[in-house]
């Protein structure tokens, strides 16, 4: 049974993975010319498996479908053709003349499943020129598999900004305020803190990447701006302050230190705090405070930051 593609000429495709299932779309034509038969990888939670895994629960249906109604119509003929010639070998002048005959339902012919809308997000991979489209994000290559770490860290961004925006719904759909404060302060939150994780992980492939030769960093280096900037520096010829200003770089080290309380000490100040970042508006033990314009600004940092670091 033929798949179709959509109007856009891609196939419908679903990871086999049970705790995941994320549904994607990649070009025929690549589906054919550049995956490998053994070995597909999910765009988004990189599990591996033969090519023949990848059909969507739609399409799976469609072909048992398609499979019974041919076995049933082979049933079908092959009991007319054994009726027919039981007939043939009865005599017409004989006293006593059984027949046979098959009444059977016209056989089914079961269609392909139509394709799913096409998806905005069109990718195409650096390393191999896979083409595919997904909804949301995605971060590998479903031909060959790899981690592109620019599109990570961008997809990253804008869904930390995408979530900042969302903020006036969130406090209107929820009735209980303080239940609804409380979920606005946690989104804020965790967007400051994803966002200098999405840069950790962006400096760390790109670091790996310019310069294989050196010796593997220690884990979680690039979350330390004054680490990252001296290894960085080692390897390049240049530092943060090459690349931001001096009120950026300060105002992006007192949002790496509230990054650190928030993973490590609930949001609570401690002296280390107040040291590290600089920031006097606190005293120990208070609790920090986070506004959606700072977790703004901190990304617009980064992005500078990161773009700066690439190019």
């Amino acid at each position: 049974m033929p798949i179709h593609s959509d109007e856009e000429g891609y196939l419908d495709r679903e990871c086999p993975a049970q705790e995941c299932q994320f549904g994607f779309k990649i070009l025929e034509e690549d589906w054919r010319d550049k995956v490998r038969d053994e070995k597909v990888f999910c765009p988004f939670c990189g599990h591996t498996a033969q090519s023949d895994k990848w059909y969507t629960p739609e399409q799976v249906e469609a072909v048992k479908k398609a499979g019974v109604a041919q076995l049933q119509g082979r049933i079908n003929a092959a009991m007319k053709h054994d009726a027919e010639q039981w007939n043939r070998r009865q005599s017409p002048n004989s006293f006593l003349r059984m027949t046979m005959k098959v009444n059977s339902r016209p056989q089914q012919v079961s269609l392909p499943p139509m394709a799913a809308e096409p998806m905005r997000m069109k990718i195409t991979c650096p390393a191999c020129a896979c083409r595919y489209a997904v909804i949301g994000a995605a971060f590998f290559c479903p031909a060959c598999g790899h981690n592109a770490a620019d599109l990570m860290f961008t997809q990253s961004i804008n869904g930390i900004r995408n979530a900042l925006d969302a903020l006036p719904g969130v406090r209107a759909a929820i009735s209980d305020r303080d239940i609804a404060e409380t979920t606005v302060r946690l989104i804020i939150e965790n967007g400051l803190q994803n966002a200098i994780t999405a840069f950790q992980r962006y400096a760390e492939v790109l670091y790996a990447t310019r310069y294989p030769s050196l010796s593997v960093p220690r884990r979680n280096v690039f979350q330390s701006l004054s680490e990252g900037s001296s290894l960085w520096h080692l390897a390049s010829g240049k530092q943060y302050s090459d690349y931001l200003t001096t009120a950026e770089l300060s105002a992006l080290t007192k949002y790496f230190q509230q990054r650190h309380l928030l993973a490590h000490r609930d949001g609570l100040v401690d002296a280390d705090y107040i040291t590290r970042s600089g920031d006097s508006a606190y005293r120990e033990g208070q609790r920090l405070v986070v506004r959606d314009a700072s977790v703004r600004e901190c990304l617009t940092f980064i992005e500078k930051l990161a773009s700066s670091m690439a190019s």
